[in-house]
């Protein structure tokens, strides 16, 4: 049964975004259309990655640089647990994406997971379009660090700031 303070035309896409891609954009934009409102939920997450690694606040900016063509998603970041997060806003779903069939056990538990913390709120998955199915934020810091053109898989503005990232790190 739903909680009534719960809203499943809310929803809450998830991620450390570090940074964010075209895929990452790719999903909100197909998934934008489904909900009234999406909170795209940058997450602290302080012991992930390595690389450039952007700051909470720097990942929230470039996330909403990416997404600022929709009006129903909106940027938010948070330095909690996850069901924590939903509860606070009411949220009734959480949008995962899946790239490949390597993501769905890691998915499928932590949607259980959630679903354990959560029996309220769904889990939505959607998959990228196949253009964007094998990027990965991790895949696209490597090439930044290591000179290669990421123009392909962020938009113009993550580019340029990621550049300028790896630059401060004389990695350039």
């Amino acid at each position: 049964m739903i909680k009534p303070s719960v809203n499943t035309r809310l929803a809450v896409y998830p991620g450390t975004f570090d940074p964010i891609t075209n895929g990452h954009a790719d999903l909100v934009t197909r998934a934008a259309p489904l909900f009234e409102r999406i909170v795209v939920a940058v997450a602290e997450s302080p012991n992930k990655g390595k690389g450039p690694g952007f700051s909470m606040q720097e990942r929230i900016a470039l996330a909403r640089l990416a997404l600022a063509d929709l009006p129903n998603v909106e940027v938010r970041g948070f330095d909690c647990l996850l069901a924590q997060f939903v509860d606070q806003i009411g949220a009734g779903v959480i949008i995962r994406g899946l790239r490949a069939v390597s993501d769905f056990e890691y998915e499928f538990q932590l949607a259980g997971m959630n679903r354990s913390l959560m029996p309220e709120v769904e889990t939505v998955f959607l998959t990228p379009s196949d253009k964007y199915q094998f990027i990965s934020s991790t895949f696209v810091r490597e090439i930044a660090l290591l000179g290669g053109e990421v123009d392909k898989f962020v938009s113009p503005s993550v580019q340029r700031l990621l550049m300028e990232k790896v630059r401060s790190l004389g990695r350039e």
